[in-house]
């Protein structure tokens, strides 16, 4: 009996201890990880990995975040991947940037782990399908 895939989830940030550390808490809370250091890698890794969620830095050379998930909304396969941006700005308007952008929800860093593996888990089940979209 073959085992049920696990949710793939993209993690983008251009700071490679930011994916480490991100890459390492998720792989043992039970999720499969693709990395990308800029927006330009994003939009091609969603494109060819096709991801569960996309956990998005908005602040990043080449492509910033937010027209990295506008292009990823443009694709028709990929406009119900959850996007989870994640930013050290925690103002009001950086958040409204990123809902406008196409993103679902903000996380403004530092965030407490149990709250953002929670809110993972709001939108992708154990076995990587979609929640409400």
């Amino acid at each position: 009996m073959q085992q049920p895939a696990k949710p793939l989830i993209l993690v983008v940030d251009d700071f490679d201890d930011t994916r480490l550390l991100l890459r390492t808490w998720l792989e043992r809370k039970g999720f499969e990880v693709i990395e990308a250091e800029n927006g330009n890698e994003a939009v091609s890794q969603a494109e060819t990995k096709r991801p569960n969620l996309i956990i998005m830095d908005l602040e990043m050379p080449e492509l910033d975040g937010l027209a990295a998930t506008r292009k990823i909304r443009a694709v028709k396969e990929l406009e119900k991947v959850p996007v989870l941006a994640v930013s050290a700005y925690g103002a009001e308007q950086f958040r409204d940037d990123a809902i406008a952008a196409g993103c679902d929800e903000y996380v403004s860093t530092p965030f407490e782990p149990e709250a953002l593996e929670k809110l993972i888990r709001s939108f992708v089940c154990d076995d990587g399908t979609v929640r409400g979209r």
